[in-house]
């Protein structure tokens, strides 16, 4: 126990990231080996049609150029024998639970960030061995208990062990001290370093700082001039500094939102009315799920050629009904977009969330009569839809056949950061 001892610091932490690799296309290996194991994999949207964007593809697929965010005609091209599958997002979900809970057996600091990955803080899980020893156990069960593959990053702080997980894929275990960071960060792009991005190293190099390592040894009056605090938080940061502590409660989320990407360019008001009727059904299913009411409305808006706005509405008082999230939506987009300008993606975000247990409805006397009858419908049509599915319910404006009805379908539709299932599980572990 005491050569255990000696390698966790005196002071100080010890935390683990935990990255899935490829986990998407890992699950589908894991799930059907038979059909999938070892061979060129992506996910992607409209897999029936040939269209859409790579979400993920597999190591094989990878070694013959196949990259997320790619078009699906173009990865064919480069890879014939693709086999393209739809995202069950169900199943996903089910995996990252399942490794989510191997990962807290080993401590109760457990801080998920997306779906596919995890902070742990192990400084007080000495009993099951050396962080190395640890990291070596979680990777072998995670691989024989659900089959995946991971990597994982030993390091002092957050920022580093995100860093060191990304060092060796698939399937690596690196460790990431802060006498390293010279050795194995500095000699990076600026916007290798987590938090950075591409953007923002863009406007680095203007300032001639291209690598982290200048970015370390860079005035930090002049990061904060040209950034604000962002600036003196990326000298920091490329010095390996970081104090964030991992933070295993599940938080009430900050906004709640759904994204479409239309098949076309829509142009008519109806079919955008639909959509946006799709879209407000959806997020605020989201929102009463998690008890919670939102102030704020927002949508975006994307043409053929990427230009994307975004506006909101901030209402008087707050709400959890889809009717008022759907006339709130289609007037922001009235005043903002003409009518025969092409749309190419539609979205809803709902912000200024507050706890409904919690909260104090300000109604006019109108609103007031007319709020228990919608709270019972509300109540009725969620009880219906979570015992026979979501198209139980339906309001005829809702059939359609764009992707915005696709959103109900949970099992294809979701995203990484979507964490509805974590949170789930926490209120249900009460």
């Amino acid at each position: 126990m005491t050569q255990v001892s000696q390698a966790y610091p005196t002071a100080g932490r010890v935390i683990l990231h935990i990255d899935m690799n490829a986990f998407y296309c890992s699950v589908h290996e894991a799930e059907e080996p038979e059909k999938y194991k070892g061979k060129p994999l992506a996910v992607a949207g409209s897999v029936e049609q040939r269209r859409g964007i790579v979400v993920t593809s597999s190591y094989a697929a990878r070694a013959r150029g196949v990259k997320t965010g790619m078009q699906v005609g173009q990865a064919l091209k480069l890879c014939p024998e693709l086999i393209l599958l739809s995202p069950d997002f169900e199943l996903y979900r089910n995996y990252s639970n399942q490794f989510m809970t191997i990962a807290g057996e080993y401590t109760p600091l457990v801080e998920a960030v997306s779906i596919d990955e995890c902070y742990i803080d192990i400084t007080g899980s000495k009993l099951f061995g050396t962080p190395l020893e640890i990291a070596a156990q979680l990777q072998q069960r995670i691989r024989e208990q659900i089959g995946l593959p991971c990597s994982i990053g030993v390091a002092p702080n957050k920022l580093l062990a995100k860093m060191a997980s990304d060092l060796k894929k698939p399937n690596g275990i690196s460790v990431l001290r802060i006498r390293d960071v010279p050795a194995v960060l500095w000699p990076m792009p600026c916007s290798e370093l987590f938090g950075i991005g591409r953007r923002t190293g863009e406007k680095l190099a203007k300032l001639n700082i291209h690598t982290i390592g200048q970015l370390a040894v860079a005035e930090e009056e002049l990061l904060i001039d040209t950034f604000g605090v962002y600036g003196s938080w990326m000298k920091q940061a490329s010095n390996g500094m970081d104090h964030s502590p991992v933070n295993p409660a599940r938080e009430q989320s900050k906004s709640i939102g759904h994204t479409t990407t239309l098949p076309k360019n829509f142009t008519k008001a109806a079919d955008i009315h639909k959509v946006f009727l799709n879209l407000s059904d959806q997020v605020c299913r989201r929102l009463r799920r998690q008890r919670l009411l939102a102030h704020t409305v927002q949508i975006t808006i994307r043409n053929p050629e990427m230009k994307t706005i975004t506006r909101s509405f901030t209402r008087s008082s707050a709400t959890e009904n889809a009717d008022e999230v759907y006339k709130e939506a289609c007037r922001l987009f009235h005043d903002n977009w003409s009518i025969g300008e092409p749309v190419r993606l539609l979205g809803i975000t709902l912000q200024g969330l507050e706890d409904k247990d919690e909260s104090v409805l300000q109604l006019d006397l109108f609103e007031y009569e007319k709020q228990p009858v919608k709270e019972k419908l509300n109540e009725a049509m969620d009880r219906l839809r979570d015992k026979y599915g979501e198209n139980a319910v339906l309001t005829a404006g809702m059939l359609s056949d764009d992707p915005s009805a696709l959103i109900r379908d949970h099992k294809r539709r979701g995203t990484s950061l979507q964490m509805d299932h974590l949170r789930d599980k926490g209120k249900n572990e009460l």
